[in-house]
């Protein structure tokens, strides 16, 4: 990347599929050391402008990243049924260093220990991963991502459906890493935590709604563009009703944020 410190930059980015455009019109820049959400309805495309930002689909544009990238997928999107234990899926993050005709040796085995220990996994290096909760294995997952050594951190709905524990140690690691200079990008259908923890959102509904510091951007106005019909006010305060799995509840004028 060009100096200026930005770790992302984006411009007049385009997908389809076929004859369906899924994201078109997506233009922003994203400092090194921010903690971006990425939000919207369920289809806004959050998913797929990830999967731009990798290069593992077509796109109209121009995508530049700070490299290398680290990714963490969506728990869903991960067979459970490896053949393979904790410590073992570490391990994988760090073949791109290596080279995959390289086998890991003790230095590496040591840091991926030490990786398991920072998200509270420390015990449960020998465990094969199916035998784990999906919040231990979304944890391995992060650990992995971490043993890439990404300047710029990717992470698809990461805090679906696993425990709070899992939740708090996750984000507590992701912030530390923005902390240290990386970009970190996060979909997610949280909107009180990402309030809470980012300190930068992008609200998408297939374009690019607004982009902004984090305490200019959860309005009514915004969540209403974003949302639309999902979006109610009641009692003065907005409900987004995105996914009867996902109900939300956010003050009508700005979300509580701990900037």
């Amino acid at each position: 990347m060009s100096a200026g410190g930005v770790a992302v930059a984006v411009d007049d980015l385009r997908v389809s599929f076929g004859a369906r455009l899924v994201l078109e019109d997506i233009s922003f820049s994203l400092p090194r050391g921010t903690f971006v959400g990425i939000l919207g309805p369920n289809g806004a495309g959050k998913t797929t402008l990830l999967r731009a930002l990798l290069g593992d689909v077509a796109v109209a544009g121009h995508v530049e990243l700070e490299r290398p990238v680290a990714y963490v997928p969506q728990l869903t999107e991960v067979q459970a049924a490896f053949p393979i234990d904790a410590l073992g899926v570490v391990l994988m993050g760090c073949y791109p260093r290596l080279g995959w005709w390289r086998r890991p040796g003790r230095r590496e085995r040591d840091h991926a220990r030490a990786l398991l220990d920072r998200v509270g996994l420390a015990d449960r290096a020998r465990s094969p991963f199916d035998e784990l909760s999906g919040g231990q294995r979304q944890r391995v997952l992060l650990a992995r991502a971490l043993a890439q050594e990404g300047r710029v951190m990717l992470l698809d709905e990461p805090l679906s459906g696993i425990d709070v524990r899992s939740r708090e140690l996750m984000l507590e690691v992701v912030s530390e890493q923005a902390r240290d200079g990386a970009a970190v990008l996060m979909t997610t259908h949280d909107l009180a935590e990402a309030a809470r923890v980012c300190d930068r959102m992008l609200i998408l509904n297939r374009s690019l709604v607004a982009e902004g510091a984090t305490q200019d951007i959860f309005t009514e106005d915004v969540l209403r563009r974003a949302y639309g019909a999902g979006a109610l006010l009641l009692d003065g305060r907005t409900v987004v009703l995105d996914d009867p799995h996902h109900h939300h509840h956010v003050p009508a004028e700005r979300l509580p944020w701990t900037g």
